[in-house]
C-alpha cells in the first residue's frame, strides 16, 4: 500500500470574496435583447428546475407568457414579457456560485425546525440571491460544500451519471488492515448494494489516515463503508469536489468561484 497525493490539478482560485460576473461566451446570444432568451433557460434561471424539466413543463402547458400558454420549446422570451408557472411570476436571478469550507457542527440544509446551526448561517448574507447547497455533508463532516442558485448545474454535479469526483480525508479509530483495504478497493456490499470506490490510499505511517476518491452520492457513503468493516470514522474532511480544492480557503470561510472555475464545471 503506497501513499498518494490526493490533491487534483488546480483549476482556478480566488482569494477574496469579491463577486465576479459570470459571462459564458456560448450564452451571449441568449442575452441579446433582440434575440431573447430561450424559455426553458428562463425557467431554469428562475430556480424552478433544470432546462430538461422545464421543457416538460412547457409541453404540459403549465407555462404562460403574457397570459397565453406557450408550448413551443424554442420560444424566446423578450425583455418585458411576463412568464408564469402555475400563476406565479418567474423572475430569473443572476447565477451565483459560492464555495464554503464547512466546519464541524453545522447541518447541510437551508433551514432547521429544531433551531440547530445550518450552513446557511455561514453563507446566508453572502448575496441577495437565494442559494442552496449542492449535495450534503453530515453535521460532523467538514470540507468543501458548493452553493448556487443554478438548478441545472446542481443536478449535473449531484447525479451519479456525470461521475463528479469527490475526495475525502478519513481518520479512523484504528489502523486499517491489508485485508480490509483490499476489500474496499474491490468493492464492499452494503444494504443498498455494492459500492466501488475510484481510488484509495493510506496517507499516514500509522495506517489510520486514508484518502478516498468516489463519485457516487449515496447518503453517508464514506462513513458506511468503514463502519461496515467495523471501523469508526473519527474525522471526515472533503478536500476536493470536482476540480475545486480547499487551497487558500480556511475552515468556516467562503469565496465566490472564478469565471474559469464555473466554465470548467459546466
Amino acid at each position: 500500500m503506497q501513499r498518494k497525493n490526493f490533491k487534483p490539478k488546480k483549476k482556478g482560485s480566488s482569494k477574496t470574496n469579491e463577486r465576479p460576473e459570470y459571462q459564458n461566451p456560448k450564452l451571449k446570444a441568449d442575452n441579446k435583447q433582440s434575440e431573447g432568451i430561450r424559455l426553458n433557460k428562463y425557467i431554469a434561471n428562475a430556480g424552478v428546475c433544470s432546462r430538461r424539466e422545464a421543457d416538460k413543463l412547457i409541453e404540459k402547458g403549465e407555462i404562460t407568457v403574457n397570459g397565453k400558454i406557450v408550448k413551443e420549446l424554442g420560444y424566446k422570451v423578450q425583455s418585458g414579457e411576463i412568464v408564469k408557472h402555475n400563476k406565479r411570476e418567474l423572475k430569473p436571478e443572476k447565477l451565483v456560485y459560492l464555495l464554503l469550507n464547512k466546519p464541524k457542527g453545522f447541518i447541510t440544509t437551508t433551514s432547521d425546525p429544531e433551531g440547530r446551526k445550518t450552513v446557511m448561517d455561514l453563507v446566508g448574507k453572502a448575496c441577495e440571491e437565494q442559494i442552496f447547497p449542492v449535495g450534503r455533508l453530515d453535521r460532523l463532516t467538514t470540507g468543501l460544500l458548493l452553493f448556487t442558485n443554478d438548478g441545472e448545474l446542481s443536478k449535473k454535479l449531484t447525479h451519479p451519471s456525470h461521475k463528479i469526483k469527490k475526495i475525502y480525508q478519513v481518520e479512523l479509530n484504528k489502523a486499517i488492515t491489508k485485508a480490509d483495504f483490499q476489500s474496499i478497493v474491490e468493492g464492499v456490499t452494503l444494504e443498498d448494494g455494492k459500492v466501488v470506490v475510484d481510488d484509495l490510499a493510506i496517507i499516514s505511517d500509522n495506517n489510520r489516515s486514508l484518502g478516498i476518491e468516489i463519485h457516487i452520492g449515496k447518503n453517508r457513503i464514506v462513513r458506511r463503508i468503514f463502519e461496515h468493516l467495523s471501523y469508526t470514522v473519527e474525522k471526515l474532511d472533503r478536500v476536493a469536489f470536482g476540480g475545486l480544492t480547499k487551497k487558500d480557503l480556511p475552515r468556516g470561510k467562503w469565496r465566490f468561484l472564478t469565471e474559469k472555475e464555473v466554465l470548467w464545471m459546466k
